[in-house]
């Protein structure tokens, strides 16, 4: 994208006025969506995107410039623009970029520009047909299918050069339920660090039909009483809870600022003994995984709880300066309109010893969460109040009827000590998650749980 002797005048001029540090982040983007809905192609949009973002350190204040003009002039001025926000003195510099080699973990085959439209359409056709096959009550199907290719280069006057490609493939559906009063959605999400291909080795059917049968169950789904009760919450989404509510808390984002319940807990007993959780980016053609961070340092698996104790935190390069730590290659950003910063990937409750089974039998009266909906997260003190998507009644050990309108209430922190039991059937499932640096792909991930009290809210 851009050649070395371009890059380290660019470098030098952000270092002019005596910056500690300089960064380059240079990003070249296609990506292409398509929306069916009614039975028919709603949108169909591809563009491309080009641009770069210079950052400066001065000690530990960061200054973030960017510019969509990729001249040497355009950059030099940028570079400058950055470098003079906080006059400091004078240094003499002497950058050496030297070429790191990556190692690819990830690999793909198509461009999203390879494949005709009318394959991605009739995928499409296939979810939507399926859906309303499943039952005559699903009265609309709404999908998008999302790709994004995007190459990255990141350069900085500690000598590192770094470039990768990552190649983003998502679809999300949703079959709309009606009786004719009454409305309710169910919905599949799948996404990969792929191209193409990982549409082909998915079961459109499939897809449709467990859209449609979340839809159907919840639209015939009695009420739930709210109350206080033990909850069995289950794989893949279930995670969304420990990503918003413990796993935000856990970035130096917040903990450099103080602004997390997790602050100086290191080494301390944070969760119950039951729980290790883990951020890793490193999982092969995962959602939330990339070979190097947006900093440019390698991806890794980090354990953030072990046995219930505080490991590490989820770390960037300023926070690590701030907390005299190594990043964990956790420097993240959507692209080059924003600074990194220090980001979840693929963040999961890692798998347990026992069966679902098991979980729901130690349940005489309670809740099962089969899916989680979307919900809210105070920061900095974790309060969180997340829906169920699909939701039943345990009594006596056993599953009993669907329930709708119930939503979880309570505190990350809090909920951690009373996860009593895990289950062995690690899932994963495909979001964005939005911050200080953007949306950013993110995998959330655990195994069916078992909170031994938990507020649920209700009629």
């Amino acid at each position: 994208m851009l050649n070395k002797n371009v890059v380290s005048k660019v470098l030098e001029r952000a270092l002019e006025n005596g910056a500690d540090f300089a960064e380059i982040f240079v990003e070249d983007q296609y990506s292409a969506n398509i929306r069916y809905f009614d039975q028919k192609t709603q949108k169909s949009v591809a563009g491309k995107s080009m641009g770069a973002g210079i950052r400066v350190f001065f000690g530990l204040t960061a200054i973030y410039a960017y510019t969509n003009d990729l001249s040497e002039e355009s950059l030099l001025k940028t570079a400058y623009a950055a470098g003079s926000a906080l006059k400091n003195q004078v240094k003499s510099f002497n950058i050496d970029l030297r070429k790191k080699e990556i190692n690819s973990r990830h690999p793909f085959i198509h461009h999203a520009k390879d494949i005709a439209k009318s394959e991605k359409v009739d995928f499409l056709r296939k979810i939507d047909k399926s859906a309303r096959a499943y039952h005559n009550q699903i009265v609309q199907v709404d999908m998008t299918m999302i790709e994004r290719n995007q190459k990255v280069l990141i350069a900085n006057s500690e000598g590192l050069w770094a470039e990768d490609e990552r190649r983003y493939s998502r679809i999300a559906t949703s079959a709309i339920a009606s009786n004719g009063t009454e409305m309710q959605t169910g919905g599949e999400s799948p996404g990969a660090l792929q191209g193409f291909e990982f549409f082909r080795m998915l079961d459109p059917v499939y897809l449709g039909e467990e859209s449609a049968k979340s839809a159907i169950t919840m639209l015939n789904a009695d009420y739930v009483q709210g109350g206080k009760y033990p909850v069995i919450i289950d794989n893949g989404f279930g995670g969304v809870i420990f990503h918003e509510a413990c796993g935000h808390s856990l970035e130096t984002t917040s903990v450099a600022k103080g602004a997390s319940v997790f602050c100086n807990k290191m080494g301390e007993m944070i969760a119950n003994p039951a729980v290790t959780a883990i951020d890793d980016g490193t999982i092969e053609n995962h959602w939330g995984s990339t070979n190097i961070d947006d900093e440019g340092h390698e991806t890794q698996k980090t354990v953030l709880i072990e046995n219930g104790i505080l490991k590490s935190y989820i770390v960037d390069k300023l926070g690590g300066m701030k907390m005299n730590m190594h990043s964990t290659g956790s420097g993240r950003r959507e692209s080059y309109t924003y600074a990194p910063t220090s980001r979840m990937r693929n963040t999961y409750i890692a798998a347990g010893p026992h069966k679902l089974e098991e979980l729901i039998a130690s349940v005489d009266y309670g809740i099962y969460a089969k899916k989680m909906g979307g919900g809210s997260v105070t920061p900095g003190t974790g309060n969180f109040n997340f829906s169920v998507a699909e939701g039943y009644l345990i009594e006596k050990g056993k599953i009993g009827k669907a329930i709708r309108g119930a939503t979880l209430i309570g505190n990350g922190a809090d909920a951690l000590h009373k996860i009593s039991m895990v289950a062995d059937n690690l899932a994963f499932a495909e979001g964005n998650c939005g911050s200080v640096s953007g949306s950013v792909p993110t995998c959330v991930g655990q195994p069916a749980i078992k909170i031994d009290e938990i507020v649920v809210g209700g009629r």
